[in-house]
């Protein structure tokens, strides 16, 4: 047939003169056709191979059939078989993708669905792929099992479902092909469909002809206006270009009388790259008829000869088998290169899966030993910051260890004032209650101790809660360490956290009682001749001063005088004569008023030198201390004040003004305080995170490993831990099918020649 169309096509002048016979161009012909027809056997092939792991992440070139209801789908896919083996009726019949292969076979090459005497002599069978390898010779079977698998899915309503039937025929009439049958595009709901048939059909013939590896054959009714095409519609959407699209019109010989398809046929009404083909189904009083289809052929190549000579042998449903076989063959020689690199890629990452997942479990005491081993290693490198995945968007293991001793312990004690929750009434209740009845001549020092006693007991709160914050870091990690070894085995893994939860448990009270004692040392003894503590001889200075100035005081009063004062050796002495300003309720002829005020002339002075300010004297006479508009409270109002030491850290407001004895016993204890608390606070910021990482960190890292085993590796909890995962398994198992599935789609392609791919 090649060589009498050649021989036409020469005749009519449509291709000039070859050089040499007509005989040998066309056996470089057929020799290159053949090469090329191998293609198509090896995409179905490919396609068997991926339908038995059920996986559609490989993109297989195929011709998808889309159009609306009625409008010939299943009579086109019947004349390219030339057999009715499709369900027929009114309404969508139509409710699940068909995936069709058609193989040709050949009488010479003997291919038969088995040996038996049955269908020893047998040319045309089918197979579909749910009944494992079951063979179809009647192709009534055929159709009945269609229906069949079709209403075992989606029931016996209209509704329709995205799940394909596989179906293969082999027939020495057909060519090599292969074509997914949708169901057709619809408006309205019939009958019990339901409401949203419209959407589902559309988004199922969307996801099918989105593939880029497929030609798209748009069927519409020649009785229908071209312009109001669905299939061209949806194939416009994914192939704007219409590097994909062949259309189809159907129907031909039901057009109006006095109309024809000449001007559909050109692509003078809506142009399609791929052409345009013409065909002319069987009616439905044929299909009733059961006419068959080689006689349907003959009067369709008559009818097209009759009202289409020009157009003839370019329409058709064999010219139409022809051009579906040329495409699909040059867009698998297309498509070959990226499809094998997509295979070698899928390969490569399901092995890697594949690796992830471990083999079955043969030594299982080795096995558990290693899991545990590399489970206690990946812990420990986490808290080193050697371990292998570093997480880049949070801080984990030792760092964030480290960022809790530094930045949050360390703010939070720094951020502790060594006066807060102190007030000055604080500390002079607390200077006259360690005096007890008799009138303090000096500061006591029981006072100072009872005062910075209770500002170091407020930094321990801070340190047990960052003992707190370590250990639920360490809880954490666990996190980090779980490796794909031990979730392959969920009991192992519960049984690994629950012994580490407890290790961390079990050493939590240790580290707070070491917390506890670092604090309760420093409260054990207040050191006030430590180095850094300078302001415990600026005491001793003030002490001496006052017994100094008493002894002056004891000296002056010896003999008579007009203001009751004599020296030793009998000069006389004034007392200093205090600056202008009112005195409350003063008495200065008392004794005891003026001993108060030489000890405040000469302690102010050194209540300057402590405070380090640097009063100028010319405004202040010297030895003259600073006078205060503070009035003498009645006994009921120092009562009153007399309260107990305030536990808050919002300063109690002071009732009165104090007098400027009581104000420089107050500045030097809280110098005092100041100046020791900061030491203590330096020591327990630096002892903490030591004791930390020596009983929790450390003491978990070194004794892990050997906690997990004496816990775990035991004879008896050898099948119950190393039992896996159903998950576990079945993935493995998908993910083995899927290697090998790939693996023999890589030899499959590998044995494609050059020449093939022409």
């Amino acid at each position: 047939s090649l060589r009498q169309n050649f021989a036409i096509f020469y005749q009519n002048g449509n291709c000039l003169p070859v050089v040499g016979s007509v005989n040998g161009f066309v056996n470089r012909f057929n020799a290159l056709s053949e090469r090329m027809e191998a293609l198509i056997p090896v995409i179905n092939k490919l396609q068997d191979v991926f339908n038995t792991v059920g996986t559609d992440s490989i993109q297989l070139p195929q011709i998808v059939v889309i159009g609306t209801q009625s409008s010939g789908k299943s009579s086109v896919l019947e004349s390219l078989v030339g057999r009715d083996f499709l369900p027929r009726g009114t309404g969508i019949v139509t409710r699940r993708p068909l995936v069709l292969q058609l193989v040709h076979v050949s009488g010479e090459e003997n291919k038969r669905p088995s040996e038996d005497e049955e269908h020893a002599h047998v040319e045309e069978w089918g197979k579909f792929l749910h009944t494992k390898g079951k063979i179809f010779t009647d192709f009534d079977e055929i159709r009945q099992e269609i229906e069949n698998e079709t209403d075992r899915v989606t029931g016996t309503n209209k509704g329709i479902i995205d799940d394909a039937i596989h179906l293969k025929i082999y027939s020495p009439k057909v060519l090599n092909l292969t074509l997914v049958d949708l169901p057709g595009i619809t408006k309205v709901p019939v009958g019990d469909q339901p409401p949203d048939i419209e959407v589902q059909i559309r988004e199922m013939c969307l996801r099918y002809i989105a593939n880029p590896n497929s030609i798209i054959l748009a069927v519409t009714s020649a009785n229908t206006d071209m312009a109001t095409s669905e299939s061209l519609k949806f194939a416009k959407e994914v192939d704007p270009d219409g590097r994909r699209t062949l259309a189809v019109i159907t129907k031909l010989d039901l057009m109006d009388a006095g109309t024809d398809a000449h001007d559909v046929l050109m692509g003078r009404v809506i142009p399609v790259k791929l052409g345009i083909i013409g065909v002319v189904n069987r009616s439905q009083m044929d299909i009733n008829k059961r006419k068959p289809i080689e006689e349907a052929v003959k009067d369709e190549a008559a009818f097209l000869q009759r009202k289409y000579p020009s157009l003839a042998s370019r329409n058709g449903t064999l010219h139409l088998a022809r051009t579906l076989n040329r495409l699909l063959m040059h867009h698998i020689r297309d498509c070959l290169p990226d499809l094998k690199t997509r295979i070698n890629v899928m390969a490569s990452q399901f092995q890697q899966l594949l690796n992830s997942f471990g083999e079955p479990v043969d030594d299982k005491g080795t096995t558990l030993l290693q899991i545990i081993t590399k489970f206690a290693a990946q812990y420990c490198n986490t808290i080193e910051g050697t371990a292998r995945n570093i997480e880049t968007t949070e801080l984990c293991g030792g760092a964030r260890i480290c960022y809790i001793f530094h930045e949050t312990f360390g703010r939070t004690l720094d951020s502790i004032e060594p006066l807060g929750g102190l007030t000055q009434l604080d500390i002079l209740t607390a200077i006259r209650n360690a005096t007890g009845p008799r009138p303090a001549l000096f500061v006591p020092e029981v006072s100072f101790e009872l005062l910075v006693k209770k500002q170091i007991r407020r930094l321990e709160e801070p340190s047990l809660r960052c003992v707190e914050l370590v250990h639920e870091e360490m809880q954490r990690i666990i996190n980090h360490c779980g490796t794909q070894e031990l979730l392959r085995f969920p009991r192992l893994h519960d049984r690994t956290v629950e012994v580490v939860t407890n290790l961390l448990r079990k050493r939590l009270p240790v580290t707070n009682s070491m917390v506890e004692n670092i604090v309760q040392i420093e409260l054990a003894y207040v050191n006030t001749k430590h180095p850094d503590f300078a302001d415990a001889s600026l005491v001793s200075a003030l002490v001496n001063s006052k017994e100094e100035l008493r002894k002056q005081q004891r000296n002056r009063s010896v003999g008579p005088s007009d203001h009751g004062f004599h020296s030793v050796t009998g000069a006389e002495t004034k007392p200093p004569k205090p600056p202008p300003g009112p005195v409350a309720q003063a008495e200065p002829h008392h004794a005891a008023n003026s001993e108060d005020k030489i000890l405040g002339a000469s302690a102010w002075k050194l209540n300057n030198w402590l405070r380090g300010t640097n009063q100028s004297s010319e405004n202040t006479p010297a030895g003259t201390p600073p006078q205060q508009n503070s009035p003498v409270h009645s006994p009921k109002t120092s009562a009153s004040g007399l309260h107990g030491v305030n536990l808050l850290d919002t300063a109690t407001p002071i009732s009165r003004k104090l007098s400027p004895r009581e104000q420089r016993d107050c500045e030097v204890i809280e110098r005092l305080i100041k100046s020791y608390f900061l030491i203590v606070r330096k020591n327990i910021q630096d002892s903490v995170p030591k004791a930390i990482m020596h009983f929790l960190v450390n003491f978990v890292k070194d004794n892990l490993q050997s906690e997990l085993v004496s816990k775990l590796y035991k004879t008896d909890f050898f099948e119950d831990l190393l039992q896996e995962s159903d998950q576990i398994g079945t993935r493995r198992t998908e993910a083995a099918e899927m290697q090998k599935a790939l693996q023999k789609a890589g030899h499959i392609i590998s044995e494609i020649r050059e020449t093939h791919v022409w």
